[in-house]
């Protein structure tokens, strides 16, 4: 088809129609920052939990790692149905501060709370210790997923440009590795030093300081933040949630793709302090390597420039298979431990970058279900596409991460772990993540086919929403 054919001038003319309403809908800098202390406040608590609760049940709290792997996935299906819910009751929201905004405030405290209690060890044992367990994990992730959710949602209600909102989740995936350098770096070192030899008393110190820092990032973001762009005050019901997913072809893609991101990140959280501890004999690089994944900002930085060239689903498929080249290249690494953080750094650099990817798509598909369906359900897809996708995908890393090693023999009573135990605890970290990646990977190049078309569905929205004003 020619670019002078009627259907071509009708796409032309309101694409420039869209550009011209976009013009006036920018999103400030301050603005794109305090939207990434939301992500920095829940990855500061949430990433202790992703990448050292199993380590935290086996080796401080005092759980069998079967036993707390099965705990691990038992809390994550319990959130992973709060998160739909969570999501239409965001859809369901209408107050003076917005829909998605009035969470921040809300869970907040809760947040902070449930964490803490998570990583506080009562005087309990037997049965009573397992329940306190298994319900205070419950509820730190049902509060973490309450305040997460509208991380997401917020961001197609904070502005309609699509460049605006893809700076604004890089500045917020950026800050949230800043979260997650402070979690994960420092935690055990600073849970040694409050502890003076208490791991249980420390662990619980340290993780009460993170909380407070954590309250007071949510509570800033929430009073910056403005949210524009919501259509109609109209409620949203379950069905019409529903709706919005049928014959959404790239939400559903996005889901299933990152659903296997995170299933393969947490695996490898999960197993990376037993393989520094016991295959590589020392528990001061769970620490160290974790701290250099800060370097994954370069790369999180840097996905604007890429999309450019790349597209989105490049850019994804770029990152995805430097994570895996990363991973494997650790493999090869063995006990040398300078090549391993070579590698180690490669694999951050592209995990941390595809996460931003994926965020930052998902909220595309919210203006496809828009444009498919004629429902604009922010909380619903986004719930699933984020917080469903990170909890549903922590249960199985967490609980695949387990099971494994506990196949292979692996118990923390142990001092020593056989060979067996520590062939388990390198396949675990290395390879498992690898597979799972690759499945991803596939699913980003047929993501293809409906970036292209993302053009046309904006062009008809800006159109739609032109006439709705004027009527």
């Amino acid at each position: 088809m020619s670019a002078n054919t009627p259907n071509a001038q009708h796409i032309d003319a309101n694409v420039a129609s869209a550009q011209a309403l976009l013009a006036d809908d920018k999103l400030p800098l301050h603005r794109k920052i305090t939207y990434g202390f939301t992500d920095m406040s829940g990855n500061l608590l949430y990433c202790i939990i992703s990448s050292y609760m199993l380590y935290f049940f086996t080796n401080v709290f005092g759980l069998s790692v079967g036993m707390a792997g099965t705990l691990l996935l038992i809390g994550r299906i319990f959130d992973a149905i709060g998160a739909p819910v969570m999501g239409i009751l965001v859809d369901h929201t209408h107050s003076k501060y917005g829909k998605s905004r009035p969470w921040f405030l809300w869970m907040s405290l809760p947040f902070a709370i449930f964490v803490w209690l998570l990583f506080t060890t009562p005087a309990l044992s037997g049965t009573a210790k397992i329940l306190y367990a298994g319900v205070m994990y419950i509820l730190a992730d049902l509060s973490y997923t309450a305040m997460s959710t509208p991380i997401t949602s917020v961001l197609p209600n904070l502005t309609s440009d699509t460049d605006g909102r893809m700076q604004a989740n890089s500045i917020r995936l950026v800050l949230g590795n800043v979260g997650n350098f402070f979690a994960v770096t420092f935690i055990i070192p600073f849970a040694g030093f409050l502890g003076h030899g208490n791991d249980q008393r420390g662990w619980s110190l340290a993780v009460g300081v993170y909380s407070i820092v954590a309250f007071i990032l949510l509570i800033i973001a929430f009073l910056d933040m403005r949210e524009k762009n919501i259509e109609s005050e109209e409620v949203i019901t379950i069905r019409q949630s529903l709706k919005a997913t049928k014959h959404n072809w790239p939400w559903i893609i996005i889901v299933v793709a990152n659903l296997l991101y995170w299933t393969a990140f947490i695996v490898r959280n999960s197993a990376l302090p037993y393989y520094f501890q016991y295959n590589l004999s020392d528990k001061n690089l769970i620490s160290f390597f974790n701290g250099f994944s800060i370097i994954q900002i370069i790369g999180m930085a840097s996905v604007p420039l890429f999309v450019k060239f790349l597209h989105k689903w490049g850019t994804t498929v770029f990152f995805l298979a430097m994570t895996m080249i990363g991973q494997i290249g650790i493999g090869f690494a063995g006990h040398n431990v300078t090549l391993a953080l070579v590698f180690w750094c490669l694999a951050c650099i592209g995990s941390g970058s595809a996460c931003t990817m994926f965020f930052g798509m998902v909220g595309d598909t919210v203006d496809f279900g828009e444009w498919k369906n004629g429902i604009r359900a922010n909380g619903f897809l986004t719930a699933i596409g984020a917080s469903f996708c990170i909890q549903m995908g922590s249960g199985f890393g967490s609980f695949i991460a387990a099971k494994l090693m506990e196949q292979f023999g692996f118990s923390a009573a142990l001092k020593t772990q056989s060979a067996t135990s520590l062939g388990g605890i390198s396949f675990t970290f290395i390879w498992v993540p690898v597979i799972i990646y690759a499945i991803s990977l596939i699913l980003m190049v047929v993501y293809r086919k409906w970036e292209n078309h993302e053009p046309i569905v904006k062009a008809d929205l800006a159109k739609r929403h032109a006439e709705e004003a004027k009527a």
